[in-house]
């Protein structure tokens, strides 16, 4: 999922102050939100339908508005300065389902990684490979993998548990949540595996890690990029192609028939 941009919060928040109707636009491919009391909204028509599928608006055939979860969303947004960029909208998986949250942008280096762009202007990370590393550092976080920095003050003396780390303790979503990375770190394989912990759920930023593996200047996202190229395929193994088998090739002319033996 692709992260809700800018667009889509002025659509929220326009529809924060009541339903608005649907309207084509001039240009093709957008519609406008219109409001006796706002004015008018242009967007393009596919975000709209996104919004829609996402379960952020309600639309009737002439009118939408918000949705339950898009009201919670929108109410959310009324209470947080968005400064500089750092508070943002983000699609997450939960219990199977995309939903949207907001998040910092500043806090994971992936959220700064994915905004920029290679020399010929195409996005460095891919939509598969942010979501990739978004949803092993859910997974790393939801199953209680970072280690304890004390004691354990809210278990009892006598239970024994304030080390910390006991699997008992866990819940199911947890337990699940860890065998989900085991198998994502198994598939990445350990060469790749150590930087997406560093930076994904670490949150270590690429200087630090170079620094402290010795590697190259501006070396650190490149690899990256490689281990979280693995990390979506082993996310979304749909998106690859499996079975097919590169074409057959041969040398000759154009009427060139091969002979088959008896």
């Amino acid at each position: 999922m692709m992260a809700i941009d800018d667009t889509a919060i002025r659509v929220l928040r326009f529809l924060a102050k009541g339903t608005a109707t649907v309207q084509s636009a001039a240009m093709r491919g957008r519609v406008l939100l219109v409001s006796a009391e706002r004015g008018a909204l242009a967007l393009p028509g596919d975000l709209l339908d996104r919004l829609v599928r996402e379960k952020l608006l309600v639309r009737s055939r002439l009118e939408v508005a918000l949705s339950p979860e898009g009201t919670m969303l929108a109410a959310r947004l009324a209470t947080h300065r968005r400064q500089a960029g750092e508070v943002g909208v983000v699609s997450v998986e939960m219990d199977g389902k995309p939903v949207a949250a907001l998040a910092n942008l500043l806090e994971s280096p992936l959220a700064q990684l994915v905004r920029r762009r290679t020399k010929t202007g195409a996005p460095f990370l891919t939509a598969r490979e942010f979501e990739a590393g978004e949803r092993l550092r859910a997974d790393y976080t939801r199953g209680n993998i970072m280690p304890r920095m004390g004691a354990n003050w809210i278990a009892s003396v006598a239970s024994g548990k304030r080390a910390g780390g006991d699997t008992a303790e866990l819940t199911d979503v947890a337990l699940a949540a860890r065998l989900r990375v085991e198998k994502a770190i198994a598939a990445v394989g350990p060469e790749l595996s150590g930087v997406l912990i560093d930076i994904c759920c670490f949150l270590k930023g690429m200087e630090l890690v170079e620094t402290e593996r010795g590697w190259p200047v501006r070396s650190a996202k490149i690899v990256l990029k490689t281990a979280l190229a693995a990390l979506a395929r082993h996310y979304f193994p749909q998106d690859s192609v499996h079975g097919s088998r590169p074409a057959t090739l041969h040398w000759g002319t154009e009427d060139y028939r091969p002979k088959l033996r008896a």
